[in-house]
């Protein structure tokens, strides 16, 4: 029998940013962000933590499923790639049902925008496992990794540029200071976080690069034309971007595996940690050091290394190549790495329309 619940654990449980033990526990959300080269599933209660609206993640799911393997070359989903895809959809199902999930959004992002079977892909995927994927456009997805990430954003900048490497686009935000709404009785505030000023999606990914220039043996010629094509897509997004204001803390915002991986390597990280890469701030002679590492290496060294593996051994480099586009177009002393995305911002849109932190 539980015991009655006294005025001092509800003291506790509202200094720790548990629910208060006399009232039911708050709903479980799941979000799911199926990507050309990932399918993420993220489940989570929200809690309120020194007054500000957050969540706790109950269980997590990442699998690399490469869904738009050739997709640039055939413009269809591949047979084996959407059985791999489906597979992983399984097990974010099964999570879903064992956690009794009461609100969910589940997303798909450029492979299936861009594939000419996408829309039959999302059917069966529906019919085959019940979960109901949403096509979303590049607005969308620009935005929603803002409202993911755009917590870690240095709050004394004026303006930051958050990025979002994918594998078949790349989200590229101008985010300007925000302050926090002040919470109230009735609903704490979110977590302090910059707004969405101007964005673009670049149609190049680690997939799509990776397929046109190749990612096993990569030279420094082949490195610097895989940056030349993504200057290309980004230049209009940066002169359109030159007029905007900054300030001497002005500074990039990176997500995606890539930031990751180069935030691994620069710890020595026998293997991959997210609880120290996730915030981690790298100024620009760090990110020069680990980029130059990681160039040197061969494809076996790649597979090899506990950061990066055999999954993405011809992928980091074509991930690089975007990030050195972007550093050349926006130059910055220094980025912060953010181990976190499209899921958390699914997340925090959910909870914050329901008003679930005024309940957590």
């Amino acid at each position: 029998m539980q015991r009655p619940a006294h005025a001092a654990d509800r003291q506790q449980a509202a200094r720790l940013g548990l629910a208060d033990p006399l009232q039911p526990p708050p709903a479980i959300y799941a979000a799911l962000d199926l990507g050309t080269n990932n399918c993420r599933l993220l489940i989570a209660r929200p809690t309120c933590t020194f007054g500000a609206g957050d969540f706790r993640i109950i269980d997590a799911f990442s699998r690399i499923v490469r869904l738009g393997d050739g997709l640039s070359r055939s413009n269809q989903l591949n047979p084996a790639a959407i059985e791999r895809t489906l597979a992983a959809l399984e097990i974010c199902r099964d999570k879903i049902l064992a956690h009794s999930v009461q609100r969910t959004r589940l997303i798909a992002t450029e492979a299936c925008r861009s594939a000419a079977n996408g829309a039959q892909f999302i059917e069966r995927a529906w019919r085959h496992t019940g979960l109901d994927l949403e096509i979303v456009d590049r607005k969308t997805e620009a935005h929603l990794a803002a409202a993911g990430c755009s917590v870690l954003a240095d709050p004394e900048a004026e303006a930051s540029v958050l990025f979002d490497i994918g594998g078949g686009s790349s989200e590229v935000v101008w985010l300007t200071k925000s302050p926090a709404k002040q919470p109230c009785a009735q609903q704490p505030a979110m977590r302090a976080s910059a707004k969405v000023g101007l964005w673009t999606s670049l149609k190049v990914g680690v997939v799509n690069l990776a397929e046109k220039f190749g990612g096993h043996d990569v030279s420094p010629e082949i490195f610097e034309a895989m940056v030349d094509c993504v200057m290309r897509e980004l230049r209009p997004f940066a002169r359109r971007a030159g007029a905007e204001r900054r300030c001497a803390k002005f500074h990039l915002l990176g997500t995606s595996g890539t930031v990751t991986t180069l935030a691994g390597l620069h710890l020595d990280l026998a293997r991959y940690d997210r609880r120290r890469v996730d915030g981690l701030w790298m100024s620009h002679a760090e990110v020069d050091a680990a980029m130059r590492r990681l160039l040197a290496m061969s494809w076996r060294e790649r597979v090899a290394n506990g950061c990066i593996g055999p999954e993405r051994a011809d992928l980091v480099l074509a991930g690089c190549a975007i990030f050195e586009a972007i550093r050349r177009a926006f130059p910055s002393p220094r980025v912060r790495i953010a181990d976190r995305g499209l899921r958390e911002g699914l997340l925090m849109q959910m909870m914050n329309a329901d008003g679930a932190w005024g309940r957590a």
